[in-house]
């Protein structure tokens, strides 16, 4: 009897004690992820710029997207991290004095399977993910001058990792941060729709190899607004494709482009790999500085495709190279301007289905002041440029605008050229510009 009665009271302490320590765990839980927030300090993440605090990152994540989703806060610090990766319904919000840095061990980043080739996992990559969210006044810094310079650990094969990645995403908003030193290109919405990237600026040092800022890729209805650019190399690059590559890839369309300042880089690109076509790219109100190019749509015969429904509108360009870059051949505007046509270009060619085909283009109100070059409008023999429309447009720069294997009309068109020849027509040129 006695025996008894001391096991039961055993019984009761224990159930006890469980019971309580379960209340503390939920309790811990509960802090977590209070009110949809899953803040990765609670997971064992420090913010200190020195600790790795990739595991805890991701344990938040994995936290909040168990309980159907909700906020990764990052508060003021510097979180060390290697790849993470966002899931459905999940905002990653940085907070103002919050770093999200990127590792520079070359290791961190495994190889991955990018845009269907070889590549490496980016800093922050959403696969088949929706409704997924980066935002706040913190900042994204890929640590890519490990990349860029090669200096601080041995030569790694394979392209530098990308900084952010969504990879057939849906409902994808990036709003108010600063992504700045990106080891390769820096945001890619690759495959993926209703895509929104909105008060954003994306940095790199003017020299930084490939360090494209935005990459709408084989993607739809993508609105890019209030974004600053200053990079090493295009500001915005459309592409749908990949060279000698057609069938597996999205065209590219419903993309707009407005009120933001490009200021180092190559400027708005289209292409140059376009094999499944891109349509319908409105911009306007866009700022260029100092820029390479301004706006560029480039292709080869190897990686062409339909471009159509082009409409750029109230452009304003000062100190840029080239105004315009229009081409179906790949590095023709250096062979052009520098050493006159080569015999494949003046050969044409079997058409294929690689073949760049470029027509429906519009400039209206576009401005360029103290620029290199007008710029270059020129197709292939076997597939010229067509329905070019410039209007009320006024350049001006130390040579003129070349037009060759295209047909380009319009009105209020002004090229002011030191060098005398505001409009040079070469083979199979039709020009009626007024």
């Amino acid at each position: 009897m006695t025996l008894a009665i001391s096991c039961w009271k055993d019984f009761k302490l224990k159930h006890r004690y469980g019971l309580v320590l379960s209340l503390v765990l939920l309790a811990g839980g509960m802090v977590a992820h209070a009110a949809g927030v899953c803040d990765p300090r609670a997971f064992g993440a420090r913010g200190d710029g020195t600790t790795k605090d990739t595991a805890a990152i991701q344990r938040a994540i994995d936290a909040c997207a168990a309980h159907g989703g909700g906020t990764v806060r990052l508060t003021a610090g510097t979180y060390l991290s290697a790849p993470i990766v966002l899931k459905s319904n999940i905002s990653l919000e940085l907070e103002s004095g919050a770093t999200l840095l990127g590792s520079r061990a070359h290791a961190d980043y495994p190889p991955h399977e990018e845009f269907q080739e070889p590549g490496k996992e980016p800093l922050i990559g959403a696969y088949g993910a929706m409704n997924v969210t980066i935002r706040g006044a913190g900042t994204i810094d890929g640590s890519g001058a490990a990349w860029w310079l090669k200096k601080d650990e041995p030569e790694v094969d394979g392209p530098a990792p990308k900084m952010i990645i969504f990879d057939h995403c849906r409902h994808v908003v990036v709003e108010g941060v600063t992504i700045q030193n990106s080891p390769g290109w820096n945001l890619v919405p690759f495959a993926s729709s209703d895509v929104t990237i909105r008060n954003v600026k994306i940095l790199a040092p003017a020299n930084s190899p490939n360090t494209d800022a935005i990459d709408p890729f084989s993607s739809s209805n993508v609105t890019i607004d209030h974004v600053l650019a200053d990079v090493g190399d295009d500001d915005v690059a459309i592409k749908a494709g990949e060279p000698g590559v057609k069938a597996t890839y999205l065209p590219s369309r419903n993309i707009t482009i407005t009120d933001c300042t490009f200021l180092h880089g190559h400027g708005l690109s289209i292409g140059s790999d376009v094999t499944a076509g891109v349509s319908n790219v409105h911009a306007e109100r866009i700022h260029f500085d100092g820029t390479n190019n301004g706006i560029r749509v480039k292709s080869n015969r190897d990686r062409g495709g339909d471009v159509t429904g082009l409409f750029f509108r109230d452009i304003d360009m000062k100190h840029v190279k080239t105004t315009l870059n229009i081409y179906e051949y790949s590095g023709m505007e250096t062979r052009l301007t520098q050493k006159g046509p080569s015999a494949d270009e003046e050969t044409a060619q079997p058409v294929t289905p690689l073949t760049p085909h470029f027509h429906g283009f519009t400039f209206e109100n576009l401005t360029s002041t103290e620029g290199a070059t007008a710029g270059e409008i020129v197709g292939l023999p076997e597939s010229h440029v067509s329905g070019v429309t410039l209007r009320n447009v006024k350049i001006e720069a130390q040579h003129g605008l070349m037009i060759r294997y295209a047909e380009v009309s319009g009105t209020g068109f002004v090229v002011e050229s030191h060098d005398g020849t505001p409009i040079n027509k070469q083979a199979d040129a039709v020009v009626s510009l007024h």
